[in-house]
């Protein structure tokens, strides 16, 4: 199913937007720009278009004209009378900007100087005209077909005058001059809207900040193909066209990432496969306040979670992540920042209106993933239902990860012994001795009640005794202390998940917001 729509094409360095088409496919969005084109008779560029024109004593010329060189635009038509001069010629388009009348260059003409030359150019007017493909949005031209009745044109008038020249001009001859009219060799040519960029969405990335900022563009995104090649900033009329092709694009992304996923598995071992990929952006912690992020490629695959500058296409690529960690030893967590008590805010944020100042500054949709050593990486994504899929991939993963594991054994000590600490999701939390093997002492998960460390090498665990109800305290210090208490959360929730799947999808922030949504 193709989706197409009428957006603008924002240029940040002159600050104008131009009419722009869409056209969106499963796999590609392809971007069109109105242009004139020979459709028959001898083929002229249709670049440029001399054409001339017969002043008629009722409508004269039958066009209007808009812009100038004071506006830093050229003169273009911006209306064409049904019946009239210009119409009859089959050759002039809303749109062409005028760059010679009667042999003379106005292509630096101001407004004025160009509509007395058009005046008082006499009975015959010859003009030679090029259509301006990137027409700024605030000359308001009509998209359609020429004729005031197909004004397309976005909201309000503009501010730039448009003079008729459907009125008399200066001319001399009073009897009725033959209408302009297309003569038979001549070529014919047509309005048409034509393909100028095609953006592959495979691995594609979009993005609604301003470069490097916390800013949300307003109606606006990009989208990033996966050799870098931008659509450019796509602007809407509104906030709701806005979150409709931000939607759409979304899932047709996701519906590719998904594909590729199912590629990626066939060529894995039942267990290595990818539970999920996508892009995010992670937040660089700079050394000033200003806080920037960059683009990352995450993937949670077999037992590990990689994050990659670009995304792996190859079997090859996956040994070049810029960071692998165990799966096991990783924690996942949604920061409730977006979370507001506000519904209507809620609804807003998840439609990508942004309207609360207090948020400016801050990204919606965040969530960090805790690492060893004390480390974390803080993501944001571009929407909700984004969100939602990495919280729950995340816990699938990682569930998976301690089903194929079984246990994992951590070098510790105590007291100047070297000890060996067991997570087993059979058996619980073993310790013992790393030379003699002797156990020292062994609890069920259902045992530990608490926990507390010093947020460095040692923690303590408070075991509760099944036959004295005594609480009974286990010191242990870790190289890795980080890593071991996320690998113990991990083991429990996934004890927690294969007895009662239901508790876990309970517990979503994400997947509880978007269903309250």
């Amino acid at each position: 199913q193709t989706k197409t729509g009428i957006a603008l094409l924002y240029d940040e360095v002159s600050e104008n937007a131009y009419d722009i088409r869409l056209k969106l496919t499963k796999e590609v969005l392809t971007i069109q720009k109105q242009d004139v084109v020979c459709v028959s008779g001898s083929d002229h560029s249709a670049n440029h278009r001399t054409v001339t024109l017969r002043r008629q004593p009722v409508g004269g010329l039958g066009l209007s004209i808009k812009g100038g060189a004071e506006h830093k635009v050229p003169v273009v038509i911006s209306k064409i009378f049904k019946d009239q001069a210009a119409e009859q010629t089959g050759m002039l388009f809303i749109g062409d900007a005028i760059i010679q009348v009667n042999g003379i260059n106005v292509e630096s003409a101001t407004h004025e100087e160009v509509v007395h030359l058009l005046r008082n150019a006499g009975d015959e007017v010859t003009i030679t005209v090029q259509y301006l493909r990137e027409a700024p949005s605030f000359l308001k031209l009509p998209l359609g077909s020429p004729g005031p009745s197909s004004d397309h044109s976005s909201g309000t008038s503009s501010p730039l005058f448009d003079s008729g020249l459907h009125l008399n001009g200066n001319s001399t001859n009073t009897a009725p001059s033959s209408p302009s009219s297309p003569i038979a060799n001549e070529p014919k040519y047509e309005k048409r809207w034509l393909d100028t960029l095609s953006v592959p969405l495979s691995m594609a990335r979009i993005s609604r900040y301003k470069t490097g900022t916390d800013k949300l563009r307003s109606n606006a995104f990009e989208v990033l193909a996966l050799d870098g090649v931008s659509t450019g900033i796509l602007q809407f009329y509104t906030a709701q066209e806005s979150a409709d092709w931000l939607r759409a694009m979304s899932t047709n992304i996701s519906d590719l990432t998904l594909q590729n996923m199912k590629m990626a598995n066939k060529c894995c071992s039942p267990s290595d496969q990818v539970v999920h990929m996508g892009w995010v952006n992670e937040r660089l912690e700079g050394t000033d306040s200003s806080q920037l992020y960059k683009f990352k490629f995450l993937a949670l695959k077999g037992s590990s979670f990689y994050i990659f500058s670009t995304p792996p296409v190859s079997t090859l690529d996956w040994v070049r992540a810029e960071k692998i960690y165990n799966l096991c030893e990783v924690l996942f967590k949604i920061h409730k920042l977006w979370l507001a008590d506000d519904c209507w805010l809620q609804a807003n944020l998840y439609l990508g209106i942004h309207q609360d100042f207090d948020l400016e500054d801050q990204r919606p949709y965040c969530f960090s993933v805790m690492v060893g050593h004390g480390k974390s990486h803080y993501f944001n994504v571009e929407l909700g239902s984004e969100l939602a899929v990495w919280e729950k991939s995340f816990q699938k993963a990682i569930f998976l990860e301690v089903q194929r594991t079984g246990s994992k054994t951590y070098m510790c000590s105590w007291q100047g012994d070297t000890l060996c600490f067991t997570v087993d999701f059979a058996l619980g939390f073993t310790c013992f001795d790393s030379k003699t093997k002797n156990v020292l002492w062994r609890f069920k998960f259902s045992q530990l009640k608490g926990s507390s460390d010093d947020g460095k090498t040692r923690v303590k665990l408070l075991f509760q005794n099944l036959d004295t109800k005594q609480i009974e305290t286990k010191e242990l210090e870790f190289q890795d202390l980080t890593a071991v208490l996320h690998c113990i959360h991990s083991f429990i929730a996934a004890k927690v998940a294969s007895v009662d799947p239901v508790f876990i999808d309970s517990q979503s922030i994400a997947r509880k917001y978007m269903y309250s949504n």
